[in-house]
């Protein structure tokens, strides 16, 4: 299974582009070979239209700044180097192959943001989660990690093999008992039940996004 794991940076470019990009990323998701893509800083209004143009099921959950979103949208597809973040968020599981038969998800916290995890269980069996976790407080970040893995537990059961990715906010991420697979940076993927096959690949993306996609491919183990 080849897992991707990109923070879209909510739809913005380095240096800014001025415009909105929206058709740009969604052309770097279908030009990709993946069978799960694990997004963060997602304009809301995103996934279904990558679902669709990818032939992928899609899922996502809103994290912070979202109030108003009407506004905020119409804001964000005019100016979005000015809105910035505050165009409104959300992370979001795509799934190509097969298809998406339960979605979770598990508030991480509200203050100093809200932050959220979710997962996915396949038609195949598999449970995938997704989380972005706070930012600038590496004790925030592994407390966010460490509810992740304690809900995908509840929800997998403590046993089943179960995948973790997203933008970890730190170069050490820990979760329960699952293991680095790869990742680049702060963005990561962790797994129980699986190996990675070969090195993690970082993948070329222009200027889309502050951040780089990272794309490992696991197979379970015996």
């Amino acid at each position: 299974m080849r897992i991707i794991t990109w923070n879209l940076f909510h739809g913005r470019a380095l240096p800014p582009a001025g415009r909105d990009l929206q058709d740009d990323f969604c052309a770097a998701l279908q030009g990709w070979e993946w069978d799960v893509a694990l997004l963060q800083e997602v304009p809301p209004w995103w996934p279904a239209a990558f679902g669709q143009a990818c032939g992928a099921s899609a899922r996502s959950a809103l994290t912070s700044r979202n109030a108003v979103l009407p506004v905020r949208r119409w804001i964000a597809q005019r100016v979005p180097d000015l809105i910035k973040s505050n165009g409104g968020g959300c992370n979001a599981i795509l799934v190509r192959g097969t298809s998406i038969v339960d979605h979770r998800v598990v508030v991480l916290r509200h203050r100093p943001e809200r932050r959220v995890a979710h997962a996915v269980r396949l038609a195949t069996g598999e449970w995938i989660g997704n989380l972005h976790a706070q930012v600038h407080s590496e004790a925030f970040a592994q407390a966010d990690l460490a509810v992740s893995a304690v809900a995908l537990d509840e929800w997998a059961g403590d046993t089943t093999p179960v995948i973790l990715g997203g933008d970890t906010n730190t170069h050490r991420p820990h979760a329960g008992d699952l293991q680095v697979m790869g990742g680049h940076g702060v963005d990561a993927i962790l797994a129980r039940g699986w190996r990675s096959v070969g090195a993690r690949e970082v993948l070329e993306h222009g200027t889309l996004s502050d951040h780089v996609p990272v794309a490992v491919t696991l197979k379970p183990t015996p």
